[in-house]
């Protein structure tokens, strides 16, 4: 573990994570878009893109507590992000801001308990489940790591943190052979097999992010 790693997230730490994401998401965009275009409507990467800055845009200079940050997050992606991305990272990130309410810092329990809430927030809004070839194909193993890691001591949290990331690019890879059943994506049949869904991949994304700021490798305006 390296020295800088965190041990546990505060408002700050929330912040950069958004940050991180935004800027990793912005790099990948027309890999997200590529994604999109084979089974969807070929916006996934601009669409986030455009989310994700103005969730940026609206981060406070001087966050007080994690919620705010994701809750403002989850409004910016609800208002600029078009289609059904918007809806369900905008619902996941507002859970997560209501599971953290009154903590000024998340360790490995709290965040699997906050992602946990999200994924909730996406199955009841997009009305979908693991195997379905959404994003919940990525966020599920993400959870599962943290689970399994959260009662671990010292490190918890960067190791945990490390391996939902892992575990999220892997339930990413996983959806290329899948037939989707939910979304747009669904009206292609078999035609949708072999290909990565895009929900999965941006989330993927998301989860390097945490994981980079966790592990000390990016920090402040990431």
């Amino acid at each position: 573990m390296s020295p800088t790693a965190l041990t546990e997230l505060d408002a700050g730490d929330t912040a950069a994570w958004i940050r991180r994401a935004a800027r990793l998401i912005a790099v990948r965009a027309d890999e997200l878009t590529a994604l999109d275009a084979a089974i969807g409507d070929a916006d996934h990467g601009a669409n986030m893109k455009r989310g994700m800055n103005a969730a940026v845009e609206a981060l406070p200079d001087a966050p007080e507590a994690p919620a705010a940050v994701l809750k403002q997050t989850a409004m910016a992606l609800i208002s600029k992000v078009g289609g059904a991305a918007g809806p369900l990272y905008g619902t996941f990130f507002l859970r997560m801001s209501t599971a953290l309410a009154g903590r000024q810092t998340i360790d490995t329990a709290a965040l699997a308990d906050a992602v946990a809430a999200g994924i909730g927030g996406i199955v009841q809004r997009g009305n979908a489940e693991t195997g379905d070839k959404t994003m919940l194909d990525a966020w599920s193993p993400a959870l599962q790591a943290l689970r399994d890691r959260s009662g671990e001591a010292e490190g918890t949290l960067a190791r945990a943190v490390a391996a939902a990331a892992d575990a999220a690019a892997a339930g990413r890879d996983a959806t290329e052979p899948m037939l989707a059943k939910k979304g747009r994506a669904s009206y292609l049949g078999e035609r949708s097999i072999g290909h990565i869904d895009p929900g999965a991949a941006s989330t993927a994304l998301i989860m390097q992010a945490l994981a980079d700021v966790v592990s000390g490798r990016v920090t402040g305006e990431a």
